[in-house]
């Protein structure tokens, strides 16, 4: 069978022991591939078009381990390597991509209108940290809780044995103390095998700086604009187009050689490219080009910091024509509403009102003035679909930025985390749970590395000291990032719920059936499925009112008051009856509810009392 894509970058196996080798270097006089093992031995590469360097070498079996001589002085990994065994600094792997046997030929993916996304980690999601470790949480990710798509963390390898992924350096080749390439299939067929789709966060918007070796090989970065990491990639300047190549290729690569079912892009705002046509909207272009090949649902996710609907817009209309994006400001209002905290980028948002504009639209800031900013910020997205939208509560940044990378599990009551779950996952938007989450996990996500450069170990501990110092936190109450007890503080302990987190997880699994099996609480997409949203400020309750033209109704009541809500509901007139509702016992609750099971609200009103803290989901009879 003819693939559809090919890799055409690094070590490409292309027959019985025989593999061609191509490599951009434009900065190199010379290239050299150094065969290492029992019988090592160098070939001298030939220049190709565009500062490139190839060629055949026979003899050469899967496994083998290699690296570049430049100019016959600078050993160096492959900048394509598709295996990196002994880490960052040491030789590359030759991979033959077509030795896994896949089971998965009749998988299309899921769709967008399925996704409920669960982003993990994986060196804290088992004790092991492996890939291979999370193929036994399968059945209590899908068939126990609910979930049709699992987002891994950058597992591109990075340095040392635990790092959140974000210092990865080698795009191409699976974190090998994770299991490498091997067991990221075994992970991915596996949860095809279950029904689940598989995203992964890929860094395109720089590069660790340890390992870090593209600079030796051509212009790989640019300093005509910094990132809050480093320096930029090159995506606009002179010699970019091999640049812009070598990502887009690896983007396909996941697609077509790991069978990934979409992409979350990471902080795109980081990206720089004043190019005619942006990287992004020709990198979604690809991606949907090949999803449609392979006739696979795929998905393309940014994360960025814009408010700018021009990622997320079709390219008929000027955008990038990108599947969907985070919602910062649903998580960021939803957090004021819950904590009423106010520094930093939390002083822009005014807590439940806010909200409610993130579930009707999108963003909250759509062109108005920011004061964290000092300036306008972001367009409207009023014309956008709420599938164009993921909302959480919680994610790894919004843990594991905060000084002691605490969870909402170890502030809020065990009540106020049930309507900030209930808020998630009945949003027209695409919902996200972070690991743990679903049950309250108490242990912290924090900051965590393994570097072996000491000048860069103490540079990063003393950028989260200063980082954190304006906030009135002491240096010794900030962990240590390279300290392996600030790790393994931060692995789950899904085997060892009390019984308060088993109260919460079976809410979250009630919500999570009734998201999949009640049309009308699914996602708000299409011309017949409509919402709307009444913020009570003086009560402090949301008001959800979902719809479809046929007739089926769900009218959600969110109450972040901590004293009991009283409520005078004179829309939506009709007949109602209590689906479900946080209060009752088998949920850890008070029995104490919201209404009774049967409810009408009539045009002369219906008053009713929330108890504090509380969800209530009404359906309309029809259903």
């Amino acid at each position: 069978m003819t693939e559809p894509w090919e890799l055409d970058l690094g070590a490409r196996v292309c027959g019985p022991d025989r593999v061609r080798f191509h490599v951009w270097a434009p900065k190199a006089r010379s290239v050299t591939v150094e065969l290492l093992g029992p019988n090592p031995h160098v070939v001298s590469l030939r220049p190709s078009f565009g500062g490139g360097f190839e060629g055949t070498v026979d003899g050469v079996r899967t496994g083998t381990s290699y690296r570049y001589l430049l100019n016959d002085t600078l050993r160096r990994p492959d900048p394509a390597s598709r295996s990196q065994p002994e880490g960052v600094h040491g030789p590359s792997a030759v991979i033959d991509p077509n030795v896994f046997r896949w089971t998965d030929a009749g998988w299309a993916g899921v769709s967008r209108d399925q996704l409920l996304i669960y982003e993990l980690h994986v060196g804290t999601f088992t004790p092991d940290g492996t890939f291979d470790a999370i193929i036994p949480r399968l059945p209590y990710l899908k068939k126990s809780l609910g979930i049709t798509a699992i987002e891994l963390m950058p597992i591109a390898q990075f340095p040392g044995r635990r790092n959140w992924g974000y210092d990865g350096v080698h795009l191409f080749a699976p974190q090998s103390t994770y299991g490498g390439p091997d067991g990221l299939k075994r992970l991915v067929d596996a949860c095809h095998a279950a029904g689940m789709a598989v995203l992964l966060d890929v860094v395109y918007n720089h590069l660790g700086p340890e390992g870090n070796y593209l600079g030796d090989f051509g212009p790989y970065f640019t300093d005509r604009y910094r990132t809050p990491w480093g320096s930029a990639v090159n995506y606009d300047g002179p010699d970019s187009d091999a640049v812009r190549h070598h990502v887009i290729s690896n983007a396909l690569y996941w697609i077509a050689e790991y069978h990934m079912d979409g992409l979350r892009l990471d902080a795109i705002h980081g990206i720089f490219d004043f190019s005619a046509t942006h990287l992004l909207k020709e990198m979604a272009r690809e991606i949907h080009a090949l999803s449609a090949r392979l006739n696979r649902s795929v998905h393309v996710i940014a994360e960025s910091d814009l408010n700018d609907t021009r990622i997320i817009d079709p390219p008929r209309i000027g955008g990038f024509g990108l599947d969907a994006q985070w919602n910062d400001d649903f998580h960021h209002a939803l957090r004021v509403t819950l904590t009423d905290e106010r520094k930093g980028y939390y002083e822009d948002f005014g807590g439940l009102k806010d909200l409610a504009t993130a579930v009707r639209q999108g963003f909250v800031h759509g062109g108005h003035y920011s004061a964290y900013r000092r300036r306008r910020h972001g367009n409207s997205s009023e014309h956008c679909a709420p599938s164009q939208f993921v909302v959480f509560a919680q994610n790894h940044d919004q843990i594991g930025n905060r000084a002691k990378g605490d969870r909402l599990s170890t502030t809020l009551s065990w009540d106020a985390l049930k309507v900030a779950r209930t808020v998630v996952l009945l949003s027209p938007s695409i919902p996200l749970l972070f690991m743990g989450e679903e049950y309250g996990e108490t242990a912290p996500f924090q900051y965590f590395i393994e570097h072996g450069d000491p000048t860069l170990i103490e540079a990063v501990r003393q950028g989260r000291r200063s980082e954190f110092s304006a906030f009135g936190w002491q240096p010794d109450e900030i962990p240590d990032p390279q300290d392996e007890a600030t790790f393994l503080r931060s692995k789950l302990a899904l085997d060892s719920l009390n019984a308060r987190q088993r109260d919460l997880l079976r809410w979250t699994m009630a919500l999570i059936e009734a998201r999949k099996s009640v049309a009308v609480l699914g996602l708000g997409d299409g011309v017949s499925s409509h919402h709307s949203v009444r913020a009570d400020e003086s009560e402090q309750v949301l008001i959800l009112h979902r719809w479809l033209d046929q007739g089926d109704q769900a009218l959600i009541l969110l109450s972040f008051n901590a004293m009991p809500a009283r409520l005078s509901l004179t829309e939506p007139v009709g007949e109602w009856h209590r689906y479900l509702d946080s209060s009752a016992t088998e949920y850890g609750g008070s029995g104490v509810t919201a209404t009774e099971r049967r409810f009408a609200i009539r045009p002369d009103g219906a008053r009713l009392t929330l108890p504090p803290y509380a969800a209530c989901v009404l359906l309309s009879p029809s259903r």
